[in-house]
């Protein structure tokens, strides 16, 4: 069984939270995920994703608050001929 990795972006440099949860996603092969744990919901992470990185990605919501919130972001896996 794979675990999966957690990024604990509270922990992170206000300067770099952004740019490390989006080099933590390019690093995913497709299919695999991680989870972005955080103090506030991260919504604007999601927006920034999309814009960057187009719909190759699921984000759906662990745990939604008020404390902590936790993410599971998944690359979608490659399209197969299957499904082309």
């Amino acid at each position: 069984m794979n675990t999966i990795k957690t990024l604990d972006v509270p922990s992170l440099q206000q300067a770099i939270k952004h740019k490390t949860v989006i080099q933590t996603f390019d690093d995913l092969l497709p299919g695999e995920a991680f989870i972005i744990h955080n103090d506030h919901d991260p919504k604007p992470l999601y927006h920034e994703l999309m814009r960057k990185k187009g719909d190759i990605f699921t984000f759906d919501y662990l745990e939604n608050g008020p404390a902590i919130w936790r993410v599971l972001v998944k690359k979608k896996p490659l399209p197969t001929d299957e499904n082309i």
